[in-house]
């Protein structure tokens, strides 16, 4: 990347049951009203905006951002799954790394239903029909399984079955999302668990059970990016850069392999995540936190891999040894994640972009992690699309 952005201001609401929200645009309209008071700077000082979310109607994104004003600007609306948050500030850093704009607004929202992801047409090819062909055979299908948990639950049976990882290490880290919701006032789930009443929950597909399991939420995030010049102007605060940013779509491998953990995005987030450690001249070894997309348990442990967290087949060793919390090498979701902080898919990738910019400033409170210099964020969406950012705190 040539030209230096900064995420100048980040706001989210807190995050709430489907039963207990209020409407997307009054969640969206506060979430980008707090990251430009936190910013610094009036909504007459973006110059485009990039609004996110997965349920609603046409032009959702007008209806959040026009309570901020009316100022004619490009209002961009972002669909691409639970990768949906992430792929509207990829824009917006785009938009500014470019030189086509100084100042963006990336902005995710959802307002969700309860129970199970549902398509939203009948009469037509689902965009999932690829990859239905793929997984075909490749578990046993069980009845009133949704497609979701029967792709990452069927892709953690592989990783039992091929590198003899137990369910109690799924258990583990929904153990320690709880733990660290726990300090999140932003989280829907701050009440602690343990392995036991996890393995107990209802089962859901194959090592899933339901405390396995992401909840349907709804809430809004967002984040003011900026260039260096532009924040010098105005003197923003400097402090936390893009270091490396890189979105991935599917591979002939996810349709080929005949495995489920490159049908759920695997061979994606390895290649973003080589993308961006190579536009930033730093390791995985060189991260002290990240958040990442535990949409399901299983998929954070393939995901600790995926990333070079941990070499290929160690996941479990990794979560054993408490690598992936406090006092061990990389805390993992500090926010508490997917699976306790919730995931409403629009607001997800900017929930966790505002935890990292929190972290990278000193500010997060008692999820602060120590000597924090680069944060790691990765997004995913099945469909397909993946987003790994590296942020860097600047002197």
């Amino acid at each position: 990347m040539s030209r230096t952005v900064h995420v100048v201001g980040v706001g989210m609401v807190p995050f709430t049951k489907p039963r207990e929200t209020q409407g997307y645009e009054v969640m969206g309209e506060q979430a980008g009203r707090e990251a430009l008071q936190d910013a610094g700077i009036g909504y007459d000082q973006v110059q485009q905006a990039y609004a996110g979310w997965v349920y609603g109607d046409s032009t959702s994104g007008q209806a959040a951002i026009y309570g901020l004003g009316l100022s004619g600007i490009p209002i961009v609306n972002v669909n691409n799954n639970c990768s949906t948050g992430s792929s509207a500030l990829y824009l917006a850093r785009q938009a500014v790394e470019s030189g086509a704009v100084e100042c963006a607004l990336a902005l995710g929202f959802e307002q969700m239903a309860n129970g199970a992801l549902q398509m939203g047409y009948s009469d037509r090819t689902s965009p999932f029909a690829r990859f239905d062909e793929a997984a075909e055979g490749l578990y046993t299908a069980e009845e009133n399984a949704p497609l979701a948990p029967r792709y990452f639950g069927g892709a953690g049976q592989e990783h039992m079955d091929q590198y003899g990882t137990s369910v109690e290490t799924f258990a583990k880290i929904s153990v320690k999302a709880r733990k660290h919701a726990a300090n999140n006032p932003y989280a829907v789930f701050r009440d602690q668990v343990t392995e036991e009443q996890v393995l107990s929950s209802p089962r859901i597909f194959g090592p899933l059970t339901r405390l396995m399991c992401c909840p349907p939420t709804c809430g809004a995030a967002a984040a003011v990016l900026c260039s260096e010049d532009f924040a010098r102007r105005h003197g923003l605060d400097t402090s936390v850069a893009i270091r490396g940013q890189a979105m991935t779509t599917d591979f002939p491998s996810t349709f080929e392999a005949r495995e489920l953990r490159r049908i759920v995005g695997y061979d994606m987030t390895v290649e973003a995540a080589r993308q961006v450690y190579e536009q930033a001249g730093v390791g995985p070894e060189d991260i002290k936190v990240v958040e990442l997309h535990d949409c399901f348990a299983t998929n954070e442990l393939l995901s600790y891999e995926a990333l070079g967290l941990t070499p290929e087949g160690s996941g479990e060793k990794f979560v054993a040894e408490g690598d992936n919390t406090y006092g061990g090498r990389v805390v993992t979701n500090p926010s508490g994640g997917l699976l306790s902080k919730g995931h409403p898919l629009g607001a997800t990738g900017l929930a966790q972009c505002t935890e990292l910019v929190w972290q990278l400033r000193g500010t997060a409170g008692p999820r602060q992690v120590d000597g924090v210099r680069h944060a790691l964020q990765h997004n995913l969406g099945l469909g397909g699309a993946c987003v790994v950012t590296l942020y860097e705190k600047v002197a």
